[in-house]
């Protein structure tokens, strides 16, 4: 038995989770960690300070929580899916130098379907690359912190890397002068009601204009692709994965 730590175990993400792994019998949750721990099936606790014990941390949090999970997985050598969104530079370059200790696994999308809207986008990126204006268009539920969303930060990424780094983000545009500069990607961030997620990207040439569209209907296909990623790091020594090792 696989026994999981929780981080974010209340959150819509955490429920969702909470469904996907009580139907798995080789899988369950040994504690859970969060800012308002709540009477339940496990053991819930503010931090990760208070003896917590599993195999695998699954993260799906806030920015905030990252910095004590991180000294966890440093002391206890953990392996965590961290899926939490928003991170600071700090947190990512650490998740970066543990990962050569630990089996780490970030993502800003558990998807299969983003994941693969990335790979069609860098196809496009290739094909078209500077005879088209490039923008990505992400739209989430109006509760939703951080903006642009992680995803349209991974996907305009793997574009710029497409097309040799060449590129710089403009977010979104405002003002008397705002023509569009050749050497620019757009990221737009849009929110309202309980869209769980959309994200599309937009090839726009002469006379001609290519979308490539992904939307999420429900939070259970993160939380599927979550577990599927604290089964393969499971069998890891150490390193930094993600979506494109597992599949």
């Amino acid at each position: 038995m696989t026994k999981i730590i929780l981080c974010g175990a209340n959150g819509a993400m955490g429920k969702n989770l909470i469904e996907i792994i009580g139907e798995d019998p080789t899988l369950e949750i040994s504690a859970g960690i969060d800012h308002s721990p709540q009477e339940g099936s496990f053991p819930q606790y503010k931090t990760f300070d208070d003896g917590v014990q599993g195999d695998v941390i699954i993260d799906f949090s806030h920015f905030s929580m990252i910095p004590n999970l991180l000294d966890y997985v440093e002391k206890t050598k953990t392996p965590a899916v961290i899926c939490t969104t928003g991170l600071s530079k700090e947190d990512e370059a650490r998740i970066e130098a543990l990962s050569k200790e630990v089996p780490l696994f970030r993502s800003g999308n558990m998807s299969l379907g983003i994941n693969l809207l990335i790979a069609l986008a860098k196809k496009g990126a290739e094909v078209l690359g500077e005879n088209f204006d490039i923008e990505v268009v992400e739209m989430h539920h109006n509760r939703k912190i951080d903006a642009p969303s992680g995803t349209a930060y991974m996907i305009a990424d793997e574009i710029n890397k497409t097309l040799d780094n060449s590129k710089e983000f403009n977010y979104g545009r405002y003002g008397n002068d705002t023509k569009r500069k050749a050497n620019e990607i757009g990221i737009h961030a849009l929110r309202g009601g309980t869209v769980v997620g959309e994200h599309t990207v937009v090839f726009a040439g002469t006379d001609e204009m290519v979308r490539i569209e992904h939307r999420a209907t429900s939070k259970k296909v993160f939380a599927q692709g979550a577990v599927r990623a604290a089964k393969f790091i499971l069998n890891k020594e150490n390193g930094l994965f993600n979506m494109n090792d597992m599949l």
